[in-house]
Order: structure tokens, then sequence, then C-alpha cells
């Protein structure tokens, strides 16, 4: 299917996020690393191929607003962008484009400096575009810019499962325990899915969080899941340059197999409940709108 063409909603898939007869809740995670080169959006793109696979509807979000390229990633010439819709010229469902295994991605605006220096009246203003959507999603994924900006906390915050991806750098780790900080200290999330990348000690990664881990235990009061290993794989670059995601192109490497695992995972977290499960919480907490929403229990 060509970039530019709108993508097509099944039947039954007409009800609104906002005031859909379904009412049916979505997962939001949203994917941030701390640092960039973690292969951060490598994940996001490739964990949305594959929840799509398992049946699930999921919107991919370009939220790197200055430097996005999830449309470079799948090999996508879109016609417009999230800058469209933060300027007002398009609404969200105007700029959303068919990726890899029915995957509706909302693309970014790469190299427009704007967009990198956005207001937080600007970010209300993406999410709010969310409202006004007419499919129905199981999930959406955020990927976000790297470090620790106003952008990158507040579609965290606003998040229901947030996704730091690390790899075994010394400055990956102090980056991500960064924005773990932040994160917990200033915006009040407690749980962190760690998703350890391009590991060599046999693939488990076991070390690399247990080094996270030992830090934030000692300092913070949060909780770690360790959620994946990515292993190192040749072929993960061989799919980048192909422009198409690893997990399709080469189904049977060992990083494949990995990020179905976490598809799984991530299919298996507990949905967020009632009220809080709708977009309009997404929206209100990136506003900063819905504090007590955020002290609820999970």
């Amino acid at each position: 299917m060509h970039a530019h063409d709108k993508p097509r909603s099944p039947t039954g898939q007409v009800a609104g996020l906002n005031r859909g007869h379904t009412q049916r809740p979505v997962k939001v995670i949203t994917v941030t690393g701390g640092k960039g080169g973690v292969g951060k959006t490598n994940i996001s793109a490739n964990l949305a191929v594959a929840l799509s696979m398992l049946g699930r509807r999921v919107m991919l979000l370009d939220a790197d607003l200055g430097l996005a390229n999830i449309d470079v990633m799948f090999g996508l010439q879109p016609h417009s962008n999230l800058a469209d819709v933060v300027k007002g010229e398009r609404s969200l469902q105007d700029v959303i484009v068919n990726g890899p295994a029915g995957v509706m991605i909302v693309p970014g605006a790469s190299g427009l400096s704007e967009m990198a220096s956005l207001t937080p009246a600007h970010h209300a203003g993406i999410v709010n575009a969310f409202s006004e959507l007419t499919v129905d999603l199981d999930a959406l994924l955020v990927d976000t810019a790297a470090g620790i900006g106003d952008g990158v906390l507040r579609f965290a915050e606003a998040a229901h499962e947030v996704v730091v991806i690390v790899c075994d750098e010394p400055t990956s780790i102090t980056d991500a325990y960064a924005i773990i900080k932040v994160l917990s200290t200033e915006r009040g999330v407690s749980r962190f899915r760690i998703v350890t990348n391009m590991t060599r000690q046999g693939g488990d990664g076991s070390s690399l969080f247990e080094k996270l881990l030992r830090v934030t235990d000692r300092f913070l009061d949060v909780s770690l899941d360790h959620a994946a290993s990515i292993p190192f794989d040749d072929r993960v670059w061989r799919a980048v340059q192909l422009q198409t995601p690893f997990v399709t192109a080469f189904p049977t490497s060992l990083a494949a197999a990995a990020i179905k695992k976490l598809a799984h995972r991530a299919d298996s977290w507990e949905l967020p409940k009632t009220a809080r499960g709708h977009i309009e919480f997404f929206v209100e907490r990136l506003l900063g709108g819905d504090r007590a929403a955020q002290t609820e229990p999970a």
C-alpha cells in the first residue's frame, strides 16, 4: 500500500476512541531510553509489528519531535506528518499511514527545529488530536526522543507502561538511570519495564539489568521489570538497510525471537481499568490535569 493511502477501518472498528459505543481500553506504552543510539526506535517499530502479528490493533506514534525516523525505518514516504497536526492543518486521522502487518503509523517531523522545541500546549494539542480518531485500538506505542526533555517526560508519565531501553555502555546505564530518576521523583512513575538491547553475554542481558537494578534499588523507590533481552544480531542492521522490520524480514533470527517474546509479555500486561484505560486518560495525564489518577493502584 502506498504511504499516502489512508488506512481502511475494518468492519466494527468505526467506534471512536472517546465517544465510541465499545469504549475498549487502550494500552498506552511509551518507549524511551535516556540517550540516543540504544536502538529505541528499532525496538518500538518491531514491537508494534510483533503485537500486530498477534492480532492486536496497534498504532505507533513517532514522538521523536525533530529527529523522527520511523517512516525511514519502514521505507514510507508520508505526504503529511505530526507537524501538520501541530499547525492545525491536518487531523491526526489524515496523517496516519499503513505500515507493515497493518500497524497504523503517525509519522513524526524529521529535521524541523520547531518540532523539537514544542511548548507544553503543543504537546497537549498533539494528544488532544487522539480524541478525534475513529479507529479502534488495542495498543498505542509512543516512540519518544532521547534525553529527558519535557516532551519525553510528558509522553512517559501519560502512558500506562514505560519501557526503557538500555545497552551495555556506561553512558546508556547512566542516562537510563537519569530518566527513571526524573520520572519517579518528579512525575510519579513507579514501575518501569527494562529492555536490555544488543546483548552479547548469551543473549540474556541479566548482568546489565542487575547493574541498573543495583543503582535504582539504592537510591530510588521504583520497581524494575526485566521485560526482554534483545541479543546483538547482524540481521537487525540488515533489516534497517532494507527499510523493513527485522521481525518480518528475518523471522527466525535471534532478535526476532526475542522481540516476539517481548510482544507476548506486553500483550499480557494488565489492561488499564475503566476510565483510566481510555484515550481521555492519556490526554488528561499529558495535560497534567489528572494527578489523582496517577496515584491509583494498578
